[in-house]
């Protein structure tokens, strides 16, 4: 099985290719007001990240997007009214979404794989040092896949053992041309535009070019879920 993109380490930017200048501007959305301010302490104008705002429950994010346009959400996913995997969802259907990163206490495999089918970009846990949650941050608003190392085992031991599926996986990778192939495979290996660049002998505007056209064909809104497939299909 390949490799599963973990978290980055700290740095500018997790893609050379497409360098920012602005701050990243993220909403926290957690149930525990003393989370979130910490949170915010810790994160907010350093690391090159904002904190826009906040929501105490999944309920009210839309309603703080609207008000406050952001790149990343930063969601936990155990809460008492609309939890992080349905709060997911709609802030994955709104157009032109933020990413969203969840940041929780749990990593069982159905929390993971219901929240990255949701349209996560990124799942951490709560115990990461200050600067990998930064990091990871960061390369969400930079279109980047992120997993904490110990979720990222726990996903691919689940898909390891999960016979059903395959088939459909297979199915739909099916749908790729040859070189739309080599990406998504490449993207199962959480490869950057950039590596998997140098990797096929390509532009970096040619490969955004054919994951543009993955996800399109493959149905799917962020390369996490590309991975998955793949892993799924054993196409790694």
């Amino acid at each position: 099985m390949g490799r599963v993109t973990t978290t980055p380490e700290p740095g500018p930017s997790s893609d050379p290719s497409s360098p920012r200048t602005a701050p990243v501007r993220i909403v926290l959305v957690d149930d525990d007001a003393l989370v979130r301010a910490g949170l915010r302490l810790m994160l907010d104008g350093a690391h090159g990240i904002r904190v826009v705002a906040e929501a105490a429950d999944g309920a009210e994010v839309p309603g703080v997007l609207d008000a406050h346009p952001a790149d990343v959400v930063l969601m936990d996913l155990r809460m008492p009214g609309v939890d992080g995997i349905a709060a997911t969802r709609r802030v994955r259907a709104r157009p032109m979404p933020p990413a969203v990163v969840v940041l929780t206490t749990f990593d069982t495999a159905e929390e993971v794989s219901g929240a990255l089918r949701a349209g996560a970009a990124g799942y951490l846990l709560k115990d990461m040092a200050p600067d990998r949650i930064a990091a990871a941050v960061r390369a969400a608003a930079a279109g980047e896949p992120v997993l904490a190392p110990d979720v990222a085992r726990r996903l691919m031991d689940a898909v390891a053992g999960a016979g059903s599926g395959r088939e459909r996986a297979r199915e739909a990778l099916g749908a790729l041309t040859g070189r739309e192939r080599d990406v998504a495979t490449r993207l199962g290996r959480g490869a950057s535009n950039a590596e998997i660049a140098a990797d096929l002998y390509l532009s970096v505007p040619t490969v955004k070019a054919h994951v543009s056209s993955v996800l399109d064909k493959l149905g799917v809104e962020n390369r996490t879920q590309v991975a998955l497939l793949v892993h799924e299909a054993g196409d790694d």
